[in-house]
């Protein structure tokens, strides 16, 4: 599942308990090597607190989970924060490049998503295919960080097996020049297979003429976000990500541009409303197509029932969401709509937060 899939299931969740553990990473050794012993210590303390508060018996399949977890966890590609997520039907490991507020446990009827909800709305979820005919790795990337490589029945590729073994043949630079596009034709269609679960663009790192060759045999040349040159002794995650990286800003750049000018043509058409209430019901209601947020713009509300709010005057009252923008967001991605925050110049005219409607 995508980080967005998750998010919504994760959200829609309901049990007691629900443990939520969240805790500050570090890219790069040396600084990681204290992630694990921090890691060790929280998921102790969560065990501990469901024993005493639940007792051993009722909780032993979530401490079996909290066990496991602790086991498997990969190191080699944290980010700037790490979100469990356990209970009796959910567990979900969640990497973000936004630090957490504190390394806490939280325990209770549903899953704390504040601090990941906001990462993930002023985020970008994105793959990276390392090409070549020496084999291809694709990979999980969330904004100027991998997050894991795929590995599934297609993926990670071997190397060509399209060989010419005859010498005479070799020497046929029309046959060569096939041969690699028909390597490149399978794993063009085992992206397709990803792409088709999970809706994510792909920026390719690869030579000029690998990615001309990719391009020819393409389903959807439109999922592939771009291509950055290949530097066959700077082949590790965090150098080909910093290359990826630069390509999907340009591409926000410009997605942001053209919402902000879909947003002034709509509201000649009368499908644009600015208060935060109206956008909150509309994006429960399935009505958002279209929402832009002031990068910097968070607002901390107390909800009167399921539809209205009011400002919070005590941050950690009853029923206090802290940042309604985030949730609203989320309920917008959710039902297929596009949200963009960018900064308040761009969208000055309309304020904070303006959400054109479907109708």
């Amino acid at each position: 599942m995508t980080i967005r899939e998750k998010l919504i299931y994760l959200a829609s969740r309901r049990g007691n308990p629900c443990v939520t553990i969240s805790l500050n990473t570090h890219r790069t050794y040396p600084d990681s090597a204290p992630d694990r012993i921090q890691l060790k210590d929280l998921i102790k303390e969560a065990a501990s607190r469901l024993t005493e508060e639940y007792g051993k018996r009722p909780v032993a399949r979530l401490l079996d989970r909290l066990k496991r977890i602790e086991e498997r966890y990969d190191f080699n590609y944290s980010l700037d924060s790490l979100h469990i997520f356990l209970s009796d039907e959910a567990e979900e490991v969640i990497k973000v490049s936004w630090s957490t507020y504190e390394n806490r446990v939280f325990i209770g009827d549903r899953f704390d998503l504040r601090t990941i909800i906001k990462a993930y709305n002023r985020s970008e979820e994105y793959l990276v295919l390392l090409l070549s005919q020496g084999g291809v790795q694709l990979y999980n990337a969330l904004d100027d960080g991998i997050t894991g490589e795929v590995k599934n029945g297609d993926f990670p590729f071997a190397p060509n097996p399209h060989i010419v073994v005859d010498r005479e043949e070799r020497s046929n630079a029309r046959l060569m020049d096939d041969q690699v596009r028909e390597y490149f034709n399978d794993v063009d269609k085992a992206l397709m297979r990803v792409y088709n679960e999970t809706g994510l663009p792909t920026v390719v790192i690869c030579t000029e003429d690998n990615y001309s060759r990719l391009m020819q045999v393409a389903d959807r040349p439109d999922i592939y976000l771009g291509h950055a040159p290949i530097n066959y002794n700077k082949t590790q995650t965090h150098d080909i990500v910093k290359q990826s990286w630069e390509i999907v800003k340009a591409d926000q750049e410009k997605r942001r541009a053209e919402a902000v000018q879909e947003m002034q043509q709509a509201v000649s058409e009368g499908k644009v409303v600015t208060d935060i209430q109206d956008i909150y019901r509309a994006s429960l209601d399935g009505m958002a197509d279209l929402l832009l947020v002031n990068e910097g713009f968070s607002l901390s509300v107390r909800m009167i029932d399921e539809r209205s709010f009011e400002p919070a005057t005590d941050p950690d009252g009853k029923d206090v969401v802290d940042d309604v923008v985030s949730y609203i967001a989320l309920n917008v991605v959710s039902k297929g709509g596009r949200v963009f925050f960018t900064s308040f110049d761009q969208i000055s005219e309309f304020g904070d937060m303006a959400l054109k409607l479907r109708y």
